[in-house]
């Protein structure tokens, strides 16, 4: 008889009791055996995951994530409006410090090709990465199992599952509470609306200023009302770019909204003039030509 049963066994008041000392006295969460405390937690409090986690090397969101870090044992979901758009400057700092301990970051179905020297910006060599191009949906989901059961300790498994219903989410959650390392499914925006079995989901979406907007949909606690803005700067763009360029967003709203209709030359041969009018459609137009 596993512990959590026994205790719940030898917790049960007898048959008949209804004495004030069986029902309504306090909890003490410290009668409980160690591994069923630790799976237990207050709603409005952030679990401490009793599973190992990696950081996510972001500090708002290491402070957000129960344990303190990406779920090893478990799948977490990771949604975002199309494919190949924030992952790899989300988990990026989680990778790279895999990858500098020897693990392997182990790629099933990207929908681009993985560009080494990007990569090596990041700090993920090419010797780390294993890329399996699977096609189709079928080879995506039979490849992910499979990984999932060798649990290669030390590394990351990165799956790009589009179309994987809930019923094959519950089977690589089951296999992926044996697994050691951080399993991560990429998958549409769309797929909020649909149940998931993954104890964390997390929509990343882009935000102003070269930040990521992380929103954590489930989680063990309570949910946030906002996002997570993590300023996630491309380190390759970040020795090129000038500091106006560094916040775009602020350059841009301090460009005059007419300025796009500004009478300009448009070649030796003609010239075009447009009358200016208020934000909203061009009331006419006139073409000379010399």
């Amino acid at each position: 008889m596993s512990a959590a049963l026994q205790w719940i066994v030898n917790a049960t008041p007898p048959p008949g009791d209804a004495s004030p000392q069986s029902f309504g006295h306090p909890f003490d969460i410290g009668q409980l055996p160690g591994s069923v405390a630790q799976a237990i937690w207050r709603g409005s409090e952030v679990a401490q995951a009793g599973q190992s986690v990696v950081s996510s090397g972001w500090t708002a969101l290491d402070a957000q994530l129960p344990g303190g870090g990406w779920p090893c044992n478990a799948l977490t979901e990771l949604l975002q409006p199309q494919p190949a758009l924030c992952e790899w400057r989300l988990l990026s700092p989680a990778l790279a410090r895999l990858a500098a301990g020897g693990g392997h970051i182990l790629l099933v179905g990207p929908p681009k090709r993985p560009h080494a020297p990007g990569l090596v910006k990041l700090g993920i060599t090419e010797k780390n990465i294993v890329w399996i191009a699977a096609d189709t949906p079928a080879e995506r989901l039979w490849s992910t199992e499979q990984l999932v059961k060798a649990n290669p300790r030390g590394g990351a498994i990165l799956a790009w599952l589009p179309q994987a219903r809930a019923e094959q989410l519950r089977r690589l959650q089951v296999h992926a509470q044996s697994c050691d390392c951080p399993v991560f499914l990429f998958r549409p925006e769309t797929a909020q609306l649909d149940a998931s079995p993954a104890p964390l989901r997390v929509l990343t979406t882009l935000g102003p200023d070269w930040n990521l907007h992380v929103h954590l949909l489930k989680r063990k606690g309570a949910l946030l009302d906002g996002p997570i803005v993590l300023s996630a700067l491309p380190g390759t763009l970040a020795s090129v770019l000038t500091p106006r360029l560094m916040h775009p967003n602020q350059l841009l709203a301090s460009q005059p909204y007419l300025a796009r209709y500004q009478t300009r030359a448009m070649n030796p041969v003609g010239r075009c003039r447009a009358d200016l009018h208020p934000p909203g459609r061009l009331k006419s137009a006139q073409i000379q030509v010399d």
